[in-house]
């Protein structure tokens, strides 16, 4: 029943079906209607995209074969329920763009499924959990962005090996970046489109073993190059660290630069200071970086020329130095990309660096003179060439009419043919449009 244009409360359901789509509509009222799904074969609900408002129900424990939940953008409240930790096959939570409040329940660390946790746009709050670096290791997306959460980033989340996008921005995170980015090596590592975000699900009734799988591909916002786009089926290839717009300080750390497929890395609005490692331009399939509204210092590593798909760029409003590295990637980007940064020079920025010869027009009584020099002698052999051009183009043609009398009688010819040929054809036409009128 997916996107359509129902609206009002759910009705009366089959207690036994073993998935349920009401995405894309505008149902609304509160989500108690899930408990009469007392048949425990649920496998996939999705109720994203609609109107529905209240708290999650603490009766999902029924679910034993619940794969997927997503009740993303909606306008359901209140903490998240403990009961979703007895979902142990649960591989996609979503969410996100909702008003849910309160820390995560401890109970999620059962959930060793999970390859989908985005619980983004929300009002949790508490530290991130260390659980979630220690048991949820299967997790391929970590959305936590703008919400509540404060404190460090737990070191064990590096043990997220197959992590392909994580997303902290848009809380209250402090302390530095873990050292150990290093060791999300599925970011090291050229992805599938689809192999690794899909999942398959039963649907039909199943008392009577009327049901089919079916495939569920995961979709998740990631915000890059200044917007925020959707992704489906080309999610796998999507390979993203945004932290912005937290209290993060320290150095950016040098591991990051070995993350080989990243795509996009967005650390702006944040407090940290040091040089850009010198190794960024190991990033050969970057196509979104900003580092903007930080504390950075020194120069641009010259190595960023080689980013050949780096299509948006962000490092204004830091401390950084210097002459920005020419390369055609570089130089592409307007000043905007490096405003800010007092100490910066050569193109695009219009402020010369020490050293650069500044090609001005030449001052004083002799430049003056020389410049009317060089216009006199300019008109003087352009007038010359007119000269010449008109008589070589006079005598080449009016010579030959001259001194040839048989050229000379076929061009008084072609004079007189071309004279009659425009009588008649305008006489003709004269007297059509007599005839008209």
């Amino acid at each position: 029943l997916s996107s359509n244009t129902f609206e009002g409360p759910v009705p009366a359901l089959p207690s036994n079906i073993s998935s349920l789509n009401l995405s894309k509509n505008k149902f609304s009222g509160t989500l108690s209607f899930l408990c009469a799904l007392t048949g425990r074969t649920l496998d996939y609900v999705d109720l994203s995209d609609n109107l529905f408002f209240g708290n999650i129900p603490n009766c999902l424990m029924q679910w034993k074969t619940l794969v997927i939940l997503n009740l993303a953008n909606n306008k359901l409240s209140g903490k998240i329920p403990s009961s979703l930790g007895y979902q142990s096959l649960l591989e996609t939570l979503a969410l996100r763009n909702n008003s849910f409040s309160g820390e995560l329940p401890l109970s999620l660390r059962n959930c060793t499924m999970l390859r989908l946790m985005d619980l983004g746009v929300n009002k949790l709050s508490g530290k991130i959990p260390t659980w979630i670096g220690n048991d949820l290791l299967q997790l391929n997306i970590l959305s936590l962005g703008s919400n509540k959460f404060h404190g460090s980033i737990p070191l064990n989340v590096c043990n997220l090996r197959d992590l392909h996008i994580l997303d902290l921005s848009l809380n209250d995170i402090s302390g530095a970046i873990p050292q150990c980015l290093n060791n999300f090596t599925a970011m090291a590592q050229k992805g599938n489109s689809s192999e690794i975000m899909s999942h398959d699900y039963r649907s039909g009734i199943y008392s009577d073993r009327s049901f089919f799988l079916q495939n569920y591909v995961d979709n998740a916002l990631v915000r890059w190059k200044g917007r925020e786009f959707k992704y489906g089926r080309n999610l796998g290839l999507v390979k993203s660290i945004d932290l912005s717009s937290n209290q993060l300080i320290g150095e950016l750390p040098e591991g990051i630069t070995s993350l080989l497929e990243l795509v996009a890395l967005n650390l702006s609005r944040n407090k940290l200071h040091g040089r850009i490692p010198q190794k960024i331009g190991q990033l050969k399939s970057m196509e979104s970086l900003d580092l903007s509204k930080n504390q950075f210092s020194g120069s641009i590593p010259a190595s960023m020329s080689g980013l050949s798909f780096l299509s948006y760029m962000n490092l204004s409003y830091n401390d950084l130095s210097g002459k920005i590295p020419s390369s055609t990637q570089l130089q592409s980007f307007d000043a905007f990309t490096y405003v800010g940064n007092v100490g910066l020079c050569g193109p695009p920025l219009t402020l010369n660096c020490p050293g650069d010869e500044a090609h001005e027009v030449p001052s004083g009584i002799g430049g003056i003179e020389d410049i009317q020099e060089n216009r006199d002698e300019f008109w003087r052999w352009f007038y010359i060439g007119i000269a010449v051009g008109f008589t070589i183009g006079f005598w080449g043609v009016c010579g030959n009419l001259l001194l040839n009398r048989s050229w000379r009688h076929a061009y008084f010819l072609f004079l007189d043919n071309l004279k009659n040929w425009l009588y008649v054809t305008i006489a003709v036409h004269m007297a059509k449009l007599q005839r008209e009128f």
